[in-house]
């Protein structure tokens, strides 16, 4: 059996060329998906087994497949995939459609702290048609043509022309891509105003006059989801603004949403984050006692008020030691 190793073509394919990006049809509520994209491909992949175990493949080979085809073999009801740098954690196995055998595969063991996205597998873009709107839960099948893979990884894998790379993807668990909580009612007298876009990305609109001395913390959006204990790390997306700044000083929704823990950030952040739940919205007033005090930090002069806007995506699994 001729192997490819897992490093180099499963997990090893990290780069950032695909940041920024959105799939198709960016928000959740307008998500379709057929369950089976090509039928004449499709039927020639037969997937069995438990999901939970790497799966059990037969293929009536060659499978030829012209462009991309995909099916899934079983349905999830979780969140579903908008976003390439939508955190996810996924196990994969990797098989020749020229002879069928097994080229690849993640560990199957369980790990929920392997944490990676979409953009991730650079050296198979067509993941990113594939797995548009599927959902947590899910087993997908895919049939990879050679215009569906980076360059030189057909012939790495060893495929005849015209041949394709078949891929079973389990979705172990999808992170939200913004915050879907209920939208909150908030006084807020004299602080800043949010405005979104369409797929969630926040922007801060801070006003005329001083800042408040107190911290002051408003949830926008309430969500449903587990509460924020500072047990686990949080997967959030935020953005932070220098009060009376126009442009941000930081944000994470131009590439993947950060991973914190509450003694990790600052001491304002961590309080505007601890007992909210996954869902929410939070915007955060952060006085310079509660953020850098009087050091400057990078582009923030030193005593300034900091405000930031923070999407709770997630809980992410603390790693077994």
């Amino acid at each position: 059996m001729r192997k490819i190793p897992v490093a180099l073509v499963v997990l090893g394919l990290v780069t950032v060329g695909l940041a920024g990006c959105s799939l198709p049809g960016s928000s959740a509520s307008d998500c379709s998906r057929p369950e089976v994209s090509n039928p004449d491909v499709m039927d020639l992949i037969t997937v069995t087994g438990d999901t939970q175990d790497e799966p059990e493949v037969d293929l009536y080979t060659p499978v030829k497949a012209a462009e991309l085809a995909y099916e899934d073999v079983v349905t999830g009801d979780g969140t579903a995939i908008t976003s390439v740098n939508q955190p996810l954690v996924i196990d994969v196995a990797l098989f020749s459609g020229t002879n069928g055998e097994m080229l690849a595969a993640t560990p199957y063991d369980g790990d929920m702290s392997r944490v990676g996205s979409v953009a991730q597998f650079a050296n198979f873009p067509g993941f990113e048609d594939a797995l548009h709107c599927a959902t947590e839960g899910s087993r997908v099948a895919v049939a990879l043509s050679s215009d569906d893979l980076a360059e030189g990884v057909a012939d790495q894998a060893g495929l005849d022309d015209g041949d394709a790379l078949v891929a079973v993807i389990d979705l172990r668990k999808v992170y939200l891509a913004a915050a879907d909580g209920q939208n909150q009612f908030n006084s807020g007298f004299g602080l800043p105003s949010v405005v979104r876009a369409p797929d969630g990305r926040p922007g801060l609109i801070i006003p005329d006059g001083a800042a408040p001395s107190d911290l002051t913390i408003q949830t926008l959006k309430k969500g449903d989801g587990e509460k924020v204990t500072g047990d686990q790390p949080v997967r959030v997306h935020y953005t932070g603004v220098v009060w009376g700044e126009n442009e941000p000083f930081d944000t994470t929704w131009d590439g993947e949403p950060a991973s914190l823990t509450l003694d990790g950030v600052v001491p304002g952040f961590a309080k505007a984050l601890e007992g909210q739940t996954v869902g929410s919205q939070v915007m955060v007033v952060v006085p310079p006692d509660q953020g850098y005090g009087d050091q400057a930090q990078g582009g923030i002069p030193a005593g300034s008020t900091l405000v930031f806007v923070i999407d709770i995506l997630g809980l992410d699994a603390v790693p077994a030691q």
